[in-house]
């Protein structure tokens, strides 16, 4: 009762944020309305939602301390208008089949809206995720892949916002364009490297101009880890900020322990080290201020956001714009975000559209609310990187501008940058397993095919 007493609380005075959507504020004492900008002058109507599931195969399997991964899937999403302006997002969650299913069924409720009318759309399709009796309703089981398909819808009617105004988004939400500070991520674990490879691969990083980088960690003994996070420091240098991902690798006892033994290397943050649902351990180990901690981007809803906050769990918030609900959700949590004096950081581990939008939005605040940008580093090109990944600079049609560890953000219409639609018939998406994982009682492989995971027989395996 108290968590959702918290949340009611707390979503009471997130439906007081400001609206800034292009050209028009909403003060929440005064109520006034300004002028409409151009992009209000004609209206364009959602004519069509389409869905594009797209996969990569990965040259070589590689994991973290949760799960592994033979190729990385993610779906498409492209709104057209009336008058044929194209927008896209993109979903980057699994089971793609579901998404893709929930993309088109949410498509069908919003054709004929207005499609700069973003905040009716987004709320008028998350009133359907809301259960009721005799009357139907979407389930709560399901919440990750709807507010993914939620997000993807949202992104695409920004970027059609844009490049109807014939502004950048950022510049639509009123900001001055600046750079944005990224941090590079990388150490997943890959079959016949040595223990701390990762060291030099993050030290490739810092060469290239990352001022801070991210380490994955959890998928060895706690010994090799701290042996890797112990290698990496020495790699990159005393004056770099080093983070650690956890992906909930451990118990409270055992993260109380492994946090004690990392300290030393003065860690920026750990992200995600406990279950992400058992808000009271996370609470338990920040209690013990020994490393600032990171975590959200696994909360299904704004309701757990909420509860993340105001239990005192983290020092810095994390989301992904692409998976929880796009710009819509995050705008949403950003005052509260900033009303408890904590951090926001971008969670991105997908494409290089997904960094460009939240890019876009990240922008248009503050360095003390918004701070930090996920850059995940390929090794396409010949860059150090954890692994080939070419879809990721291939969806764009122009690459991403990084500077020194700074991405600048694109003047441009839209999202700045124009989809590569030709990367819909490059890389198909063909079913199959995305994902293995082991357990050991019963002992057997399991894969993660669809919505179900289910024995394996295949090759194919960590």
């Amino acid at each position: 009762m108290a968590r959702r007493a918290r949340a009611l609380a707390a979503n009471f005075t997130l439906m007081r944020w400001m609206r800034l959507d292009a050209g028009a504020v909403l003060a929440e004492s005064s109520g006034f309305r300004a002028n409409p900008c151009p992009e209000e002058n004609s209206l364009s109507k959602i004519a069509a939602v389409k869905a594009y599931p797209i996969v990569a195969k990965l040259k070589n399997v590689q994991w973290t301390a949760q799960e592994s991964r033979a190729e990385v899937e993610l779906l498409l999403v492209e709104v057209v208008t009336d008058d044929g302006i194209k927008g896209y997002g993109q979903v980057t969650s699994t089971p793609m089949p579901d998404i893709k299913k929930w993309v088109e069924r949410f498509g069908e409720e919003v054709i004929g809206m207005d499609a700069l009318a973003r905040v009716a759309v987004w709320e008028k399709l998350l009133s359907l995720t809301s259960p009721r009796p005799n009357l139907g309703g979407l389930s709560r089981g399901a919440r990750p892949q709807i507010m993914g398909a939620i997000g993807g819808i949202d992104m695409a009617l920004w970027d059609i916002a844009g490049k109807k105004a014939n502004l950048p988004i950022f510049r639509l939400l009123g900001a001055e364009n600046k750079p944005v500070f990224t941090y590079a991520t990388g150490g997943y674990y890959v079959k016949g490297t040595k223990i701390t490879s990762c060291a030099d691969e993050l030290a490739g990083f810092v060469k290239n101009g990352f001022k801070a980088v991210k380490l994955k960690v959890g998928g060895a003994t706690m010994a090799e880890e701290v042996e890797r996070v112990k290698a990496t420091r020495a790699a990159i240098g005393p004056d770099i900020k080093l983070k650690l991902d956890l992906n909930a690798a451990y118990d409270l006892p055992a993260c109380y322990e492994f946090a004690k033994a990392v300290a030393p290397y003065d860690i920026f943050w750990l992200e995600e080290p406990l279950p992400p649902a058992d808000h009271a351990a996370w609470a338990a180990l920040r209690e013990k201020e020994l490393v600032p901690l990171a975590g959200g981007e696994h909360e299904p809803d704004e309701e757990g956001f909420v509860d993340l906050i105001d239990s005192d769990c983290v020092d810095y918030v994390q989301m992904d714009v692409v998976c929880q609900g796009g710009f819509a959700s995050a705008r949403r949590l950003f005052n509260l975000i900033a009303r408890r004096e904590l951090r926001f950081a971008f969670h991105a581990w997908g494409t290089d559209l997904e960094i460009l939008a939240a890019a876009q939005l990240g922008v248009c605040w503050a360095d003390s609310v918004v701070e930090w940008l996920e850059y995940p580093c390929y090794t396409d090109g010949g860059k150090p990187g954890m692994y080939a990944f070419p879809l990721s600079a291939d969806i764009l049609k122009d690459p991403l501008q990084i500077e020194k560890g700074d991405l600048i953000v694109p003047r441009e219409p839209g999202f700045g940058i124009e989809v590569n639609e030709g990367a819909i018939e490059k890389y198909p998406w063909i079913p199959g397993p995305w994902s293995f994982f082991r357990i050991d009682s019963p002992a057997q492989t399991l894969a993660v095919v669809g919505d179900h995971s289910v024995p394996w027989e295949g090759t194919a395996q960590p």
